[in-house]
């Protein structure tokens, strides 16, 4: 009677891994349920420092000032008379009493509250009705989305449009949905015949799904947790959920290619998953510490999105590899012999060839041929990519984000023509009032003189304050009815109006360093969009050598212990590096200089590369990279350590892991540039951006560099200093594997 593969551990293996499935789906649903609402707990914000001056002073105006940056602004429309007409203005008065019987508004300006001309249009068919909100991030966005869905609309003879901050960020939030839904829809598909093609079963397949779904259950409720201790940031949820998926493929597309490697050895079933946790468990290992480590990194950055990027980020790489490594082998243990059944794609496969006849394996034979041919043509390839890098302009994206055909871009628009940028681009000033000092305000000889200086900066208009309108050093106007709410118990402000329409740019950073360095009557506090851009970029600059240096020295001592070697780190972290420059010099052409519009559409909005994004992408596609990476390099290393030669090694390692790395490349591309899809610019740029990097991280740099380079250094990839010198442990590892694992037809 013929025995069943795994009959002979029944009682053992079997049983454990009943109760590691078992306690594993437990675990996932308590954890769902525990994370049952996070989206709408999470920030939506995190992109400046808490600390910074412009978060200071937008606190100081609208705590002492009733004043600063409306965080709404409703454009009220009368379509067929005057804003002035008697009903026109009974139903703004209307408007505005019921605004600020809200308790969760702080203050509302309007034009029927206070006549002032700049909240009316020239032509008087349309006026502003600024709102100022209380609470943190989170609460500002929920009551933005109720008044916006109560207000908007016919209300009397007006018709009423939002705008503003909060505005954007609540239609970036729908719009973002609608464009994740909409990439689900076209991805999974997508992505569910990658995996039946790849592992060639539909059991097979739902292995890295069940391995994902666990750790992104795991991870949200970690975020779940964290958020009861500090901010965290909606993106980076997104972004863990993406990785996580990621990682999952990766390390089962490992595992299993590994297990079925070891059966066609001649390996029982328990044999070969016990050699398989033994060699691809150590690669998965190292793989996720490297991944975490460079995450982690990113902690250096004081900046709520980042840090809840790297929490999230780092416990998903954990999550997903111990999830590897335990329920991945528990599934294994119980589908037995059934692991390679439904392939529905059986009759379309080549016949098993010998690794010596495999695709990959004549790739790498190919390029070591020519290595010094190879090396500079892909080298002037990613030079070339990366050139564009060199005019990025940083910023911080606005509501040109939006597709045109948005209410809420069309009311921005509207509202930057018929009443200019004072109300939403204009940089304040605030002069608080000195401890113990008497009075709260600034004498006004003082006052004036300093008015009058910033009024001389370049790319200022025009600066309002308590002793009249200024221009060019002048005082053009004096005091008026509305010269009064620049004067408050806590001190003073100056509204600086910029002469350009882009304050989140270049120009708007750089003038706000220039209002910063005008000598003040006193501490100054610079705030607006401009000066949250200029915080921004200060401390992304001043940390990123500090995390540059982490990731790498991390990286390298990891890499270091993990291949025995000096040079294949530095090859490592340099080809690295190159794919990063190269996938950004792609960005800026596309996403900057509009490069590519007629496939995407206009998405330069406004011409710049959000600051903060390359951080996110660098994160990303750093770990991932190097994820391929030790993939590559184990294979490698346990075939020169049976006593291969570097050229068959290579050649042999690239074999085992090409069609691996390339496969989990291309499920990632895949949902990431299904983001594309999106109207939003901003998801545009990192599905884009981090399908480009993955795609070209594995085939001009695994699939060329990598082999062109080794076989140039020869010997030297396997230089270690004496005093890292220790005897090799052999890795265990099948001898010899007659065929390819899977072969595309």
């Amino acid at each position: 009677m013929r025995q069943e593969p795994f009959s002979g551990f029944e009682s053992r293996s079997v049983r454990r891994a009943r109760l590691v499935v078992g306690l594993t789906f437990v675990f996932s649903l308590l954890a769902c349920w525990y994370a049952v609402g996070l989206t709408q707990r999470l920030s939506p914000g995190g992109w400046t420092p808490a600390s910074a001056d412009s978060v200071r002073a937008e606190a100081v105006l609208a705590s002492e000032f009733r004043a600063g940056p409306p965080q709404l602004i409703l454009l009220a429309t009368a379509p067929d008379d005057s804003v002035d007409a008697p009903h026109a203005t009974a139903a703004g008065r209307d408007l505005t009493r019921r605004l600020a019987a809200d308790h969760r508004v702080a203050w509302v300006n309007s034009y029927w509250q206070h006549p002032l001309p700049s909240l009316r249009a020239k032509d008087a068919d349309s006026a502003l009705v600024l709102i100022r909100l209380r609470g943190d991030e989170q609460a500002v966005r929920e009551a933005a989305g109720d008044i916006i869905d109560l207000f908007t609309g016919a209300h009397g003879p007006l018709r009423v449009s939002a705008s503003g901050a909060a505005a954007v960020l609540d239609e970036t939030e729908r719009l973002s949905d609608e464009g994740m839904r909409y990439a689900e829809f076209v991805a999974v598909p997508l992505v569910l015949l990658i995996l039946l093609w790849v592992l060639g079963s539909v059991t097979a397949a739902l292995l890295p799904v069940v391995v994902g779904v666990v750790s992104v259950a795991a991870t949200t409720a970690f975020l779940r947790l964290l958020d009861t201790t500090t901010e965290v940031s909606l993106f980076a949820l997104n972004i863990t959920t993406a990785l996580g998926f990621g990682l999952a493929v990766d390390f089962s597309l490992l595992l299993v290619s590994r297990y079925r490697e070891e059966l066609a050895a001649g390996s029982g079933p328990e044999r070969a998953l016990r050699r398989t946790l033994r060699g691809g468990g150590r690669t998965v290992v190292f793989s996720a510490v490297i991944t975490a480590a460079s995450l982690c990194a990113l902690l250096l950055f004081p900046l709520p999105l980042l840090r809840s990027l790297a929490y999230g980020g780092a416990t998903v790489v954990c999550v997903s590899a111990v999830g590897a490594l335990t329920v991945l082998p528990a599934l294994l243990v119980l589908l037995g012999n059934h692991l390679d059944r439904w392939d529905v794609f059986a009759r379309l496969r080549r016949p098993e060839r010998a690794v010596s006849a495999g695709a990959w394996f004549r790739l790498a034979r190919a390029v070591m041929r020519r290595p010094a041919l190879v090396s500079v043509g892909a080298l002037a390839l990613l030079v070339l990519l990366a050139a564009p890098v060199t005019q990025v302009r940083f910023g911080m994206y606005d509501d040109r984000i939006l597709p045109a055909s948005s209410p809420v871009a069309e009311t921005s628009q509207r509202m930057r023509a018929e009443f200019g940028s004072q109300w939403v681009d204009a940089a304040s000033v605030v002069l608080p009032r000195k401890p113990g000092s008497m009075s709260g305000s600034v004498a006004d000889p003082v006052l004036d003189a300093y008015a009058r200086r910033l009024a001389q900066v370049p790319g200022v208009r025009r600066v309002d304050a308590r002793t009249g309108t200024y221009r060019d050093g002048r005082r053009t106007a004096p005091p008026d009815a509305s010269s009064g709410r620049f004067a408050g118990a806590g001190g003073t402000w100056l509204s600086v109006i910029p002469d350009g329409d882009d304050p989140l740019s270049p120009q708007g950073s750089r003038l706000a360093a220039a209002l910063r360095a005008v000598p003040a009557p006193g501490p100054a506090l610079v705030g607006g969009p401009g000066a949250r851009l200029a915080d921004t970029e200060h401390v992304l600059a001043g940390r990123l050598p500090a995390v540059v240096g982490v990731t790498v020295l991390v990286t390298f001592v990891l890499l270091l212990a993990f291949t025995r070697s000096v040079l294949i780190p530095v090859k490592a972290l340099v080809l690295n590096a190159l794919g990063l420059a190269a996938t950004s010099g792609i960005l800026v052409a596309v996403f900057q200089q509009g490069h590519l519009a007629p496939l995407l559409g206009d998405v330069t909005a406004g011409g710049i590369t959000d600051v903060v994004v390359p951080s996110l992408m660098f994160c990303v596609t750093f770990g991932l990279s190097m994820d391929y990476e030790v993939f590559l390099l184990s294979r490698i290393v346990e075939e020169h350590r049976r006593g291969s030669d570097t050229e068959t090694a290579v050649a042999v390692g690239l074999q085992r892991t090409g069609g691996l790395f390339t496969s989990a490349a291309l499920v990632f591309a895949t949902v990431m540039a299904a983001l594309a899809l999106s109207s939003l610019v901003l998801l545009k740029l990192i599905g884009v951006g981090l399908a480009l990097a993955v795609l070209l991280d594995c085939t001009v740099i695994r699939a060329l560099l990598v082999p062109a380079v080794m076989r140039l250094a020869g010997r030297a990839n396997w230089w270690l200093p004496r005093l890292g010198r220790r005897k090799d442990r052999s890795v265990p590892s099948p001898t010899p594997v007659p065929a390819a694992p899977m072969e595309a037809p």
